[in-house]
């Protein structure tokens, strides 16, 4: 395992295999949070089977954490050895007239993310594990009985600094991902007759999956302004 990370195509190949992963995670998370648009029910019945669910608790979630972590590490040791090369190379060959925006500030966007995902982490996952774990309750419900989900998204869309953050950040992922998503592909070798479809399914995965937490975000801040 070592050797492989150690050799320039065995990191782009773990990069691009994390990338897919968190990629598929993110499609799920989507799903689950659209449902609070249209149906706050549905949403509380899923957030609460995914918050008790110990398959989801002790054995995916701290697989996800593992590869968030991985991604981001492997990212910044690629975006180094990136730059060692083309200080090498540059005064030879305008790397910039050879790549889009958007691939040669992978790491900028990354960060960003990153960023998000601190505050993301901040407004939902720690206030999760208190309530469940240092405080000890697993109902998911509130005084009166009902669903607390819901509620607590809701609320956290209140304030417009937050939204604008969530925002901001929706629009750098959406930059990130139409790289990444065709980069993560050629890195594993789909290189085919298949090439096209690829594309054009990563360019729809990575507008349409930012632009819907986007309009989540949006939507929620909108219908309980008041």
């Amino acid at each position: 395992m070592n050797g492989i990370l150690n050799s320039s195509i065995g990191r782009k190949l773990a990069m691009a295999l994390s990338a897919m992963f968190l990629m598929f995670f993110l499609l799920q998370h989507f799903a689950i949070n659209i449902t609070s648009v249209f149906s706050p029910d549905l949403f509380n019945e899923l957030s609460h089977f995914m918050g008790t669910n110990p398959v989801v608790q002790f054995a995916l979630q701290p697989i996800l954490i593992f590869g968030v972590i991985f991604h981001f590490v492997m990212g910044f040791i690629l975006e180094l050895k990136n730059k060692k090369a083309t200080s090498i190379k540059y005064a030879k060959d305008n790397g910039s007239a050879n790549s889009s925006w958007v691939s040669r500030n992978m790491i900028y966007s990354g960060l960003a993310i990153l960023a998000f995902m601190l505050l993301h982490f901040i407004d939902f996952w720690i206030p999760e594990l208190n309530t469940k774990y240092i405080i000890g309750d697993s109902s998911g419900l509130l005084a009166n009985g009902e669903f607390r989900y819901f509620e607590e998204l809701v609320h956290k869309f209140e304030n417009p600094l937050r939204v604008g953050a969530y925002v901001v950040a929706f629009i750098f992922l959406a930059l990130h991902l139409l790289h990444g998503f065709n980069s993560a592909f050629q890195s594993v070798g789909a290189n085919n007759k298949y090439t096209n479809s690829l594309k054009g399914f990563g360019k729809a995965y990575a507008t349409l999956v930012p632009l819907g937490f986007i309009i989540i975000a949006l939507f929620h801040y909108f219908n309980n302004t008041h």
